[in-house]
């Protein structure tokens, strides 16, 4: 992989040490509500449009991971396939830490799957995303590697959490100094470790199959705090180096904790902990020039995805379609000509699709396009759960009722006031709907 700009491999989900949240214990409903909930599909799309690639990465320190919760080698390759399958995804990436690293079982199994994978596809590229210290990868760690390389997996390349090492900085080094420390001493054992299976690779290769994910600001353990100037020296490094690839943790954490002066030391999902500007983490790496190809395929992995098409169809909408007339506040998801739109603030009437020169001066962000199966729907309520809303009854302040099998209660005594005027005048209807419509912010 050659070097790519941060934001497109940055770690979104809550921090934990040394790696991301795991989603294989999810069950299938709480899967499908938490994708639609981010419009994940709709994301990688928007990214696939503008000619970048996303690289879903399985596993993490966090719950279950797949090659542990998955009792054969064809049901992983399965549950592999159905994500790779559902974004149209040309490189994945294994976050293998916690008790997967030390799982004996899972190993074989997590290698036989990815061949089976490659032998389907050989242009999928898979990268290995594991635990270092600054004195290189620990045994267990390259027990993963051998393991895929005994099943002739064609490793794409192997990052290293540079993050969370078991020791701070000594006075007179930096945590720059302890990341470039591990990467080297990795490099030295990949040398030594592939041509025991038969691979020869120069050095210059091995550092461009070689890559880093940088914890930037506070890390879990005290006294190691990565800074913008520690951001600035592992970029020369990495230039000079030719390394394959270079990101961080996590892009929405690139903001200063405190508004005018900074809060250091700090450990926060949504600041740094550390003294910069808002995303300056992510200028100053993005000042490495790339691209994300997969070292050892035949082929650019931008160049295999065609672009989403909108789908224009309302039906298929996942979120509700944009009105001239209604209010949205903070975070709603609206549809509009087959495009997900969220509001980054409260507005009334401001089209999302208008054509502005910055992007300050919408209150809309564009998520991406529609996908097909992602249609929106609200669960409803078992009949008789609630009394079924007549138009001759009369009800008092408090009372619930369903209505298309959809929970209300009554905000004052009416009669006659249908639940539907709900959707069109929130203010005015006599009805609160006691259920949530996709799209709308929680709280």
């Amino acid at each position: 992989m050659s070097r790519s700009r941060p934001p497109t491999s940055s770690r979104t989900r809550p921090t934990t040490r040394r790696g991301r949240a795991s989603s294989a214990s999810w069950s299938p409903p709480a899967r499908r509500t938490a994708l639609r909930a981010g419009a994940v599909g709709s994301r990688i799309a928007q990214l696939q449009r503008d000619g970048a690639q996303a690289i879903v990465s399985f596993g993490g320190k966090a719950n279950t991971s797949l090659d542990s919760a998955c009792a054969t080698a064809a049901g992983l390759t399965s549950a592999y396939l159905s994500v790779i399958k559902a974004y149209h995804l040309t490189t994945i990436d294994l976050d293998i830490e916690g008790s997967a690293l030390d799982d004996a079982a899972a190993g074989p199994r997590r290698a036989a799957a990815i061949a089976a994978l490659e032998k389907a596809d050989p242009k999928l590229g898979v990268w290995l995303t594991l635990p270092v210290e600054p004195t290189g990868l620990q045994d267990n760690a390259m027990s993963v590697i051998a393991a895929m390389l005994r099943a002739h997996v064609s490793i794409a390349g192997v990052n290293v959490m540079t993050m969370d090492f078991s020791a701070p900085p000594a006075p007179g080094t930096t945590m720059a100094k302890l990341a470039e420390n591990a990467l080297t001493a990795t490099a030295g054992q990949l040398a030594g470790l592939y041509p025991q299976y038969g691979i020869k690779l120069r050095a210059q290769q091995i550092w461009q199959q070689l890559g880093a994910t940088v914890m930037i600001g506070q890390n879990d353990i005290q006294g190691e705090n990565l800074t913008v100037a520690d951001a600035s020296s592992l970029t020369g490094f990495a230039d000079r180096e030719h390394l394959g690839r270079l990101s961080m943790w996590s892009i929405n954490r690139d903001s200063q904790c405190g508004s005018s002066f900074s809060e250091t030391g700090m450990l926060s999902n949504t600041c740094s902990g550390t003294a910069q500007s808002g995303l300056q983490f992510a200028q100053v790496f993005g000042q490495l020039q790339g691209g994300v190809t997969a070292i050892g395929t035949s082929s650019s992995a931008a160049g295999e995805i065609k672009p989403a098409v909108a789908d224009t169809n309302p039906a298929d909408a996942p979120y509700p379609q944009w009105s001239a007339t209604a209010s949205y506040p903070l975070g709603y998801k609206v549809v509009e000509d087959g495009e997900i739109y969220q509001a980054k603030w409260y507005n009334n009437g401001d089209d999302p699709s208008a054509q502005v020169q910055d992007s300050w001066q919408t209150p809309w962000e564009l998520l991406g396009p529609v996908v097909p199966g992602e249609g929106m729907t609200i669960p409803t309520l078992p009949a008789g759960t609630y009394p079924a809303w007549s138009l001759q009854a009369k009800y008092v302040t408090g009372q619930k009722v369903l209505f298309h099998g959809l929970p209300y209660e009554a905000k004052w005594d009416n009669q006659g006031d249908s639940p539907a005027t709900a959707a069109g005048d929130a203010s005015g209807s006599a009805w609160t709907p006691l259920f949530k419509i996709p799209g709308e912010p929680s709280g």
